[in-house]
């Protein structure tokens, strides 16, 4: 066997055209695998792939003013479409307020929220490993038709689906931080900016850290009316604090409890509600209020406070003593960088007619009002800006790898052309990656995307190719220095003799990657250990000879000519 083998790398290695079919086909193999990534987009780049979670939650937000029944009108559709959910273990509905705190909801600020327009829902799934539909992929079926139904029930009403992380916690998948000096500017921005993500494929639960500005009105009392009508002004407050917000008025005493019941007293639901939202109905549901005074007369309330129009204040947000606002939205089941670049494209399309565009950076965006000119910055965060971060990190540890192998090759080969072989031959098992990454993607139900595990995956490879080219290299020195055999003898020799090691060591490698090719986060690494390990097996076995036949191996290891010995004997 090993034989057959041994002829086959010699005649491939003394054979010009078989030469030239190796290296041609190892440069197109090359070329076709980088452009599955660009420009077909046939392998796609993310972070980290979906989780598999056995939780997630329900954001729900009405518009700014919203009263608390019909937040519970909201949240009750979106409880009734999740009951139906076989998966779906229970439920918990927390109104005007957020849910305890989890690893999102830290980063997501749900401790800050206590406004009756607002509310979470926490559902606990059945365990990942009992149910057959991961829950990202949950997500995304059950994530239409609520929002189609239970969006439609109020207007400006947002529900979106938050997922625990699977790596670093970030506001969403895609961040679009925008500043600027002007309030009214930086609005008006957002909402472009908002505009232009809902009509983005692939963006989904769009949101912008802005309020609304609605009406509201103001009770300013009248004090010279209340001393002359013989009220008093905390009984004025009283009973405006007592209708709508309800206040203690007395107290139980029980066998059973050491503390006294408080007795609490208000207007009911009904009595509460207001027919529109004008002054006239405010001016009405006070009219029918009454104040008794001193001399036994009911007075109405409205005789003795004035109603003001006024809009409301809206929040304004800062980040490093910078006034900036935040439009967010999140991918579904795509990589956050190709919405991101569309979306990018078409703000430098569209926005040419208010602003005047300039790029900072390689993303970011400086843009600047043709009228006012004022100045706003567009900055990109989320996790895009941590795939960003990584994927330079260990493109920069890889190079990194690449320099230090190289020049340790130089020291100990005293040759850069032997070192620029090694390193060749341990670049091309990123075939291998990307082409393992599409074959999974065809064969599985969700994108399996080429993530920050699988970059690791192919830096771990650099080593064990190097190591395959170092003991083919090695073995051909010696061949030639102790058995006087010429280089392609020993080139032959010393491939076929090294396959079987090299091969059980790949066979090791594929196995053990195997326990994590399935896992939802490290898949990626998993899949690029095996895959690569194959190519630089074949890189190893086939185009590394070839490199070292062309070379001068007679210079580079100082070959003299002399008696050949049988390759039987000892070295």
């Amino acid at each position: 066997m090993l034989q057959k083998f041994e002829n086959i790398v010699l005649n491939s290695i003394q054979s010009p055209t078989k030469r030239r079919l190796i290296l041609m086909g190892t440069l197109l193999a090359f070329i076709l695998s980088i452009m599955m990534i660009a420009p077909t987009k046939m392998v796609l780049a993310k972070m980290l792939p979906g989780k598999n979670n056995d939780t997630f939650t329900i954001y729900t937000t009405l518009a700014n003013g919203s009263s608390i029944s019909q937040t519970k009108q909201v949240t009750d559709c979106v409880v009734g479409f999740v009951q139906k959910e076989e998966e779906v273990l229970d439920i918990e509905v927390f109104l005007g307020t957020g849910s305890p705190l989890d690893f999102a909801g830290l980063i997501k600020g749900s401790h800050f929220k206590n406004s009756e327009n607002v509310a979470e829902i926490v559902l606990n799934l059945t365990k990942k490993h009992n149910r057959v539909e991961p829950s990202f992929m949950m997500v995304q079926r059950m994530r239409k038709p609520i929002q189609e139904n239970c969006e439609a029930i109020f207007k400006d009403t947002s529900i979106s689906f938050v997922e625990p992380p699977a790596g670093p916690p970030v506001m969403a998948a895609i961040v679009a931080e925008i500043y600027g000096d002007n309030a009214d500017g930086i609005r008006y921005l957002a909402n472009r900016v908002e505009n232009v993500f809902k009509n983005t494929d692939g963006l989904v639960d769009i949101d912008t850290m802005v309020d609304e500005i609605y009406d509201t009105y103001e009770i300013h009392v009248n004090s010279t009316k209340v001393a002359r009508s013989g009220v008093d002004i905390k009984q004025l407050n009283n009973i405006l604090y007592l209708a709508f917000e309800g206040m203690e008025i007395s107290v139980k005493n029980s066998d059973k409890y050491n503390e006294q019941i408080p007795i609490y007293l208000s207007l009911s639901k009904e009595s509460k509600k207001f027919s529109s939202k004008d002054i006239n109905a405010i001016k009405v549901k006070l009219a029918s209020l009454k104040l008794m005074n001193q001399m036994g007369m009911l007075i109405p309330i409205t005789e003795l406070v004035t109603i003001n129009h006024k809009d409301s204040n809206p929040m304004i947000m800062s980040k490093n003593l910078h006034q900036m606002t935040n439009v967010m939205a999140e991918t579904d089941m795509v990589s956050q960088v190709y919405p991101l670049m569309e979306a990018r494209d078409t703000i430098l399309d569209t926005f040419t007619d208010k602003y005047e565009i300039e790029k900072i950076g390689l993303f970011n965006l400086k843009l600047t009002d043709k009228e006012t000119l004022k100045v706003y910055k567009l900055l990109w965060d989320g996790e895009m800006e941590v795939t960003l971060d990584t994927f330079v990190d260990l493109g920069a540890a890889f190079i990194s790898a690449l320099i230090l192998i190289f020049l340790l090759m130089v020291i100990y080969y005293k040759s850069y052309t032997l070192s620029g072989i090694i390193l060749l031959g341990s670049f091309l098992s990123i075939i291998g990656v990307i082409v393992g990454h599409w074959v999974m993607d065809v064969f599985t139900a969700d994108t399996f995307f080429l993530t920050a595990t699988s970059l690791i995956g192919f830096i771990a490879l650099i080593g064990i190719s190097s190591r395959n080219s170092l003991l083919l290299i090695d073995f051909t020195k010696s061949l030639m220095h102790e058995k006087g055999l010429h280089k392609a003898e020993a080139i032959a020799f010393a491939t076929a003799t090294r396959a079987k090691p090299i091969m059980l060591t790949a066979a090791a490698i594929i196995l053990a990657s195997t326990l994590l090719a399935g896992d939802a986060v490290f898949g990626g690494l998993g899949v690029a250990l095996i895959f690569g390990t194959i190519a630089a097996v074949i890189a190893s076995l086939f185009v590394v000879p070839v490199l070292l036949f062309i070379s001068d191996l007679e210079k580079h290891f100082h070959f003299h000519e002399k008696k050949a010995v049988s390759i039987n004997d000892p070295l």
